[in-house]
């Protein structure tokens, strides 16, 4: 179970990364012009979603520190785990999905990945 979570995290925190750089220096996301289903939380508040790199980098690197800290037995694996989950959640459909089986994970299998 920890590689699955690994592998899921690893996707998602290097495409955020990959894609928060991308959209930094070239003002459009990696794909179709029109940002996926996640950038709707945003225009809803008003939120020019091509000016949102810094947090697609942050949130890549969270992902990535998270796989880190899994695998060196951290004592805050447990916490980030749990926040970078939840602080996702807005990333529709993909990362979505990646925080919902990490969370679950996290709550319910615990003991299975070695926290």
């Amino acid at each position: 179970m920890k590689i699955v979570i690994t592998i899921l995290c690893l996707l998602n925190g290097s495409f955020m990364l990959l894609d928060g750089i991308f959209v930094t220096v070239n003002g459009k996301y990696i794909g179709p012009e029109k940002p996926g289903p996640w950038a709707e939380v945003f225009y809803k508040m008003n939120i020019d979603v091509f000016k949102l790199g810094w947090l697609f980098i942050l949130y890549g690197l969270l992902w990535l520190i998270w796989i880190y800290a899994l695998w060196t037995n951290k004592e805050w694996t447990y916490t980030l785990g749990l926040t970078i989950s939840i602080l996702t959640m807005w990333y529709l459909p993909f990362g979505t999905l990646i925080s919902i089986i990490v969370l679950a994970t996290l709550l319910f299998w615990r003991h299975k990945i070695g926290l």
